[in-house]
């Protein structure tokens, strides 16, 4: 550049030389000169420009630092009054950064991920938020996660199944940790309560009647925690339940387990074999397939869950399942301990999946993220081949199912009679309905999406009624699947085999012009219009209670 300057400089000295009739020696000290103004000027420009780039630098990283301290503000777990301002001041703040400001972000607890990361769509969740409840509320009560397709899928499919089964109850949310509540309500305008909001909207709705389903797993410090809050607001209602956790009572070592985690067990481990193609854990163990279920662990007194969970697994003699926790707590469920076990059996290949009701941070990062101190990491550096399997235990139906069991325990147990349209009825015992006898077609409606009449029937049956004034439905179904039928609940069902109801096969003509083989059903029916007790055992050998209706 230098070079090239003096050149032209010299060519004009030259020029004017010859118009002026000057010598070079005269014009060689004004070239020079000129040269180091130029020279001067030039460096000036380029000090000023890579000034201005400095400035630009120091201007985006305020900016982003701006909205990293934001962020850490609401990454807290007290609500206060300012809350709703700063999650407001957060978001737009983030709004207003370039995308390369965005990246430039990082505080204590802020990254671009915060605002940045697209976990689905919170439009489709429901934040049972709102009032109007009535004297009767079930309080489904939740760690929660900010990743939106599993709340809704996970968190939203427990508060739905306990919904369709408690028709006469109205059913609200809270959430245990309002760093959760404020990434949330900042990211995606979505408002959930807290516990303490939860519990002083039932009040001030008149509500008389409280049960409150944790979905946590087991009666750890989140579950003390919650109970210790609910004692405050003990005297605002005229009875306060809480129903058991998914696992149920702990028990004092690692060899005490019960129904609840044998049927956690048999649940999880269908729905991993089924997502990875197995129909038998014997199948996976022949490919050389092991399944870890990665938990959250704890210090509390019930980690021994965990342990009971793996004496679980071991007492169905399921040999390629094993019971981790990202804590490491209890000790022998830390992910070194979990790949040792593992490559002890002599298994080569893994299938990680959550034990936790949703899939949210631990599932996406600590289990199946790409830093070096993810599980799938470790494992793949021990190794071993892995697979993940990114999803909730709240989306499995028979874990919604168990939720269920436990919230009419909770309402039984607190003795409150909201309705007689849940009493079960007999077969022995079934009376006229009133109807003429003869056949009739209906509507049969059931509490679950997941049991209900064959598509190509419309949700409709036939009811017939008998000279001698009982009746029955029959009903067509999707599938052979649902193997017994039982008019009652699946507790009295499992030592009542005489009255179990058995099915019959029905060929089925679709729209399409397919056909099926199906499994029908003849159900006694005492009762027009009015819900009943009829429990279902499927493949799994596994009964589960259901609340159905026959509606004219």
């Amino acid at each position: 550049m230098k070079k090239n300057l003096v050149t032209v400089l010299t060519l004009m000295a030259v020029t004017a030389m010859a118009v002026t009739g000057c010598s070079l020696a005269e014009t060689s000290t004004s070239v020079e000169s000129g040269t180091v103004e130029a020279e001067v000027t030039a460096e000036a420009g380029n000090s000023e420009m890579s000034n201005q780039e400095e400035n630009t630098e120091v201007s985006d990283q305020e900016a982003a630092d701006n909205v990293a301290a934001l962020i850490d503000a609401i990454y807290v777990q007290t609500r206060t009054d300012e809350t709703d301002a700063q999650c407001l001041a957060a978001k737009e703040a983030w709004d207003a950064l370039t995308d390369a400001q965005k990246e430039l972000v990082e505080g204590e607890y802020a990254d671009p991920d915060y605002f940045g990361r697209d976990t689905g769509d919170a439009s489709k969740d429901d934040p049972l938020n709102g009032d109007e409840i009535g004297e009767n509320e079930i309080l489904v009560v939740s760690f929660g996660t900010s990743f939106n397709d599993s709340r809704t899928a996970d968190i939203g499919g427990i508060e739905s199944a306990i919904a369709q089964a408690n028709p006469d109850w109205s059913v609200r949310r809270a959430f245990t940790s309002q760093i959760i509540i404020n990434h949330i309500q900042a990211r995606d305008g979505e408002v959930i309560d807290n516990v303490d909001q939860a519990l002083e909207r039932a009040a001030e709705n008149g509500v008389k009647n409280l049960v409150i389903q944790p979905t946590h797993l087991m009666h750890g410090a989140e579950y003390d925690e919650l109970t210790d809050t609910v004692e405050e607001y003990a005297d605002s209602f005229e009875s306060v339940t809480i129903a058991e956790p998914l696992l149920g009572e702990v028990g004092s070592d690692a060899t005490e387990i019960n129904e609840d985690k044998e049927k956690v067990a048999i649940e999880i481990t269908e729905e991993a074999l089924d997502m990875a193609g197995y129909e038998r854990l014997e199948g996976a163990a022949e490919d050389s397939v092991a399944f870890v279920f990665m938990g959250h662990g704890t210090s509390h007194t019930a980690k021994v869950t965990y342990s009971q969970m793996q004496t679980q697994m071991d007492e169905l003699e399921y040999e390629n399942v094993f019971i981790g926790t990202v804590e490491g707590e209890p000790e022998e469920t830390a992910c070194e301990n979990v790949i040792a076990a593992v490559q002890e059996a002599g298994f080569s290949k893994v299938i990680l999946r959550p034990l936790m009701v949703v899939a949210g941070d631990h599932a996406n990062n600590d289990m199946a993220g790409d830093d070096e101190d993810s599980w799938k990491t470790m494992f793949e550096a021990a190794g071993l081949e892995v697979e993940c399997q990114i999803a909730g235990l709240g989306e499995i139906e028979g874990i919604q199912e168990l939720y269920v069991e436990h919230t009419k325990e909770a309402i039984e147990s607190a003795e409150i009679a909201v309705s007689t349209k849940g009493s079960s009825t007999d077969a022995d015992e079934i009376s006229s309905i009133g109807l003429a006898s003869g056949t009739y077609e209906v509507e049969f409606k059931t509490d679950s999406s997941m049991f209900h009449i064959n598509e190509a029937y419309d949700g409709k049956a036939e009811l017939t009624v008998k000279e001698d004034g009982t009746a029955y439905v029959s009903i067509v179904l999707p599938s052979q699947k649902i193997l017994n039928l039982y008019l009652g609940t699946a507790a009295d069902a499992e030592n009542d085999k005489d009255n179990w109801l058995e099915p019959y096969d029905v060929e089925v003509t679709y729209s399409d012009g397919t056909t099926e083989t199906v499994n029908g059903f003849d159900v006694p029916v005492s009762v027009i219009g009015e819900e009943f007790d009829l429990a279902l055992i499927g493949e799994k050998g596994v009964w589960y209670d259901h609340k159905v209706s026959v509606e004219q």
